[in-house]
């Protein structure tokens, strides 16, 4: 293992993050002169769209060397349309470091960002910047980030506050605290890091990345504090976290190595999920490594040969690779690789091309874009393309990027809010799938109404002898992609399934009869259930003018919301309001809080959960292929004996 971090910069939008990235390259001398976010030559943004705009679209890795070790410096989007690719950076990090303004003080963005950091127990650096600004006072900007992000945020520099720190976790350095004795730098650094590591201290520093001050104290903590960990004598355990594309080697998959060895011409088994609309099919491929290439200011460097636990490289030949596939054993990973902290998808639109000649060169062009993003989701109704997306700038990016890109010109229908849906009593739901032969699958299911936010769950009481245990993981695959379509078409939510009954044959049983039949099943069982509609619901953080609350407080009610609490902030005159407001109702509530507050309001979302609603207050959502509930077209297109397509 080679001396190598990861190392993850997090901040609110507008607070220096892309600025602080340039600077830190700058000084480790991996850049000549220091790149503008408004010039559009800042070497993190590698996207035209990127630079036009001056905003950070996607993730980008730029390597520096610092006092004998490399640093894999990942800068992130900082706007909360992009929060899927936030939260996939932090798959592969080491430690982050979360930036916030002197000057602004703390966002609610910045809360949520340390939020997700400290859930997957990622070591956090707090660097404070724009401090050569006037309105920026170290004492109060110290109180407030212990104060609304974490109460063990240590001013780094200050021995005094560092010794405080150990003396509250340690009755021996208590005493000798209470004595007047404050240990020496090294010993405060060595014990300090300890709790760092654990994600339970997070040193602050003060600088400008304008100018460069606090800058180097923070690489010098960076190489001291963070300690990677040995694990390449394990077994080879990676992931994927981006996708890029080469004219000329293919796909290539930005790979951080949790632990082992990956080689050129290294032949790896992978486990790959393909999905249709009645299956979701897992089994394993070889793929064989051609090349690996290294990380390079400019986005790709030369040919690596060997990626090593800790460090990331560029690696071709892995084919149709997806966002979040898992290099070797799926146990390893040091932290779940699961979306879920900052945001889901709470809006769905529909793909247009310009021509019906373009929509298999579309149909490609989405098949890519879910692979770099599988939460966009793409599915076909009828034909037609649906994505998930997170808001409208994220449309906006992607609008360009389809057009730059693939060269296609699209637009996208009136955004729809995505609901889920679930059912208010337990029911069962029936299948005997034995017509027309050669096939026998029988399903019985009890479905149950689940607390909120529990999601989906399932087991199973029959025995082996019944149904084979194959043929029960073939009933799991079933219900996968079934229920992502209720009654009403929305994805089925808070239900508990169980396997009650049912039998194969020793004979007429075919592989795929219970995928098939699964479907059918559930179904069965919603028919006959009354369908629950569920709405998202988002909790709001409002920083706005005193003298504004009421009225926006009574604009919450009126978007049938409900305000959770308010008080005042340290600012004179402003306030903080939190509310939970359903998504559909506060669509455009951003345009008119700034109505309402001259500008003045500042606001951040988050996912709070889905409720009911009445079913007039949402929509049918178009079916992606045949229904099981039509049993005859749906058997032939299952047997791929019709043109339609099930999803």
């Amino acid at each position: 293992m080679k001396n190598t971090r990861s190392i993850g910069i997090f901040a609110h939008v507008d607070s220096g993050k892309t600025t602080l990235s340039e600077r830190l390259l700058t000084i480790a001398g991996a850049i000549r002169k220091t790149g503008s976010v408004d010039h559009g030559t800042a070497h993190t943004d590698r996207l035209d769209i990127e630079r036009r705009r001056g905003i950070s679209v996607q993730a980008a890795c730029a390597p520096l060397q610092w006092k004998g070790a490399r640093i894999n410096l990942i800068d992130t989007p900082g706007h909360s349309d992009f929060a899927a690719e936030i939260e996939r950076s932090m798959w592969v990090l080491d430690a982050a470091v979360l930036l916030v303004s002197g000057p602004d003080g703390i966002q609610p963005q910045a809360e949520l960002l340390i939020k997700s950091l400290r859930a997957q127990s990622i070591p956090t650096l707090i660097f404070v910047n724009k401090m050569d600004r006037y309105a920026a006072v170290p004492g109060v900007i110290i109180a407030e980030t212990q104060k609304k992000l974490d109460s063990r945020i240590v001013p780094y520099s200050d021995d005094d506050a560092l010794m405080a720190f150990i003396a509250d976790n340690d009755e021996k350095a208590l005493s000798d605290y209470l004595d007047g004795v404050v240990y020496p730098r090294p010993t405060l650094e060595s014990r300090f890091r300890e709790s760092f590591m654990r994600a339970e201290a997070f040193p602050l520093f003060l600088g400008s990345a304008v100018t460069g001050d606090g800058v180097t104290a923070l690489l010098d903590a960076i190489v001291s504090l963070v300690q990677p960990i040995d694990r390449t004598e394990e077994p080879a355990c990676g992931v994927v976290f981006a996708l890029d594309s080469d004219s000329s080697m293919g796909r290539g998959a930005y790979v951080r190595m949790f632990s082992g060895v990956l080689k050129n011409r290294d032949q790896i088994t992978l486990p790959i999920v393909r999905e249709s609309a009645y299956a979701r099919k897992e089994s394993t491929e070889q793929r064989k490594i051609t090349q690996i290439r290294d990380l390079s200011v400019d986005g790709r460097g030369g040919d690596l040969g060997v990626l090593e636990a800790s460090e990331i490289g560029i690696v071709f030949g892995l084919g149709d690779i997806a966002v979040g596939q898992i290099i070797g054993d799926p146990a390893l990973p040091p932290r779940s690789l699961a979306q879920g902290y900052l945001r889901e998808p709470l809006l769905m639109v529909k793909v247009n091309p310009e021509t019906d000649a373009d929509r298999p060169a579309l149909q490609k062009a989405l098949g890519i874009l879910k692979a770099e993003d599988p939460l966009l989701d793409v599915q076909y109704a009828l034909g037609e393309a649906h994505i998930r997306v997170m808001g409208n700038i994220h449309l906006e990016i992607l609008l360009e990027r389809i057009r730059e890109r693939f060269g296609l010109r699209v637009t996208f229908s009136e955004s729809t809010i995505i609901y889920h849906e679930t059912i208010r009593e337990p029911v069962e739901g029936f299948c005997a799938y034995l017509m027309p032969k050669p096939c026998w699958a029988v399903i019985k299911f009890l479905i149950e109404p689940a607390p909120r936010g529990t999601g989906v769950t399932y087991r199973s009481e029959v025995h082996v002898r019944k149904i084979k245990a194959r043929y029960q993981h073939q009933i799991e695959q079933g219900l996968a992609n079934a229920l992502r379509q209720g009654m009403m078409g929305w994805p089925v939510d808070d239900v508990h399934i169980t396997l009650i009954d049912g039998e194969d044959h020793q004979f007429h049983t075919h592989p795929l009869d219970f995928i098939i039949a699964a479907p059918m099943a559930l179904m069965d069982g919603l028919r006959r259930a009354e369908t629950v509609l569920l709405e998202p619901v988002l909790e709001l953080k409002i920083t706005l003018p005193c003298e504004a609350g009421g009225r926006v407080m009574s604009e919450i009610v009126a978007m049938r919301g409900e305000t959770l609490e308010t008080h005042l902030t340290d600012d004179d005159g402003e306030m903080l309001l939190v509310a939970k407001v359903p998504a559909r109702s506060s669509m455009d509530f951003p345009t008119r809080l700034a109505a309402m507050t001259g500008g003045r309001g500042m606001l951040t979302s988050r996912i709070f959960g889905y409720q009911e609603c009445p079913i007039e207050s949402g929509a049918s959502c178009p079916r992606a292929g045949v229904n099981p509930l039509d049993t005859a077209k749906y058997i032939l297109a299952a047997r791929s004996a019709l043109e339609s397509e099930i999803f």
